[in-house]
């Protein structure tokens, strides 16, 4: 992925506050022609900068109200077979390979408890599971969210981690002595 510039952050941001924006709309809302809007749109979805659409679809509206993370231990050398037929599952919206104890964390989503225990019986069938441990999210307390990323890296100059030390404190002035 090519470098962010102001530009081209600014583009973004005006994208997440509203993600229906035409080329026109957005040129003229950032001062910018409509060519070039199009050329650094058409930039950042080669870079890859853009997420597949579906990501914007609610589980919900397709019957799906209930969110649960699954720890899934497995056999090391089958890995990818696993991961082969785990993508095969469609409840399974999102696997992550992971660092420590468990091996795969996957986001599911489900109608009910019954679903909930069927997905994951689908998981433990996978040869080379050894086990599962599963969570139900009570609720999502903070969303998908860029926009503060965006905003941080305008604030920068350019995109990118803050560099180590020049962020935030960790500790509160107050507990400072």
């Amino acid at each position: 992925m090519h470098s962010l510039d102001k530009v081209d952050l600014q583009l973004l941001r005006a994208l997440c506050a509203d993600p229906r924006s035409t080329f026109v709309a957005l040129a003229q809302q950032l001062h910018l022609s409509r060519n070039t809007v199009q050329a650094r749109m058409s930039r950042l979805e080669e870079s890859s900068a853009f997420l597949a659409f579906d990501r914007r679809i609610n589980p919900v509206a397709l019957g799906y109200p209930l969110t649960a993370f699954i720890e899934v231990h497995v056999q090391q050398k089958r890995l990818a077979q696993i991961v082969a037929e785990l993508a095969r599952i469609p409840e399974i919206v999102q696997a992550h390979g992971m660092s420590g104890s468990t091996d795969i964390l996957v986001r599911v989503v489900c109608a009910d408890a019954d679903d909930l225990f069927r997905i994951d019986g689908t998981i433990l069938a996978c040869e080379g599971v050894e086990r599962t441990e599963t969570s139900l999210a009570m609720g999502e307390l903070i969303p998908y969210r860029i926009t503060p990323l965006l905003e941080r890296s305008g604030r920068q100059g350019g995109a990118g981690p803050v560099a180590s030390g020049s962020g935030p404190s960790l500790f509160p002035d107050a507990m400072i002595p």
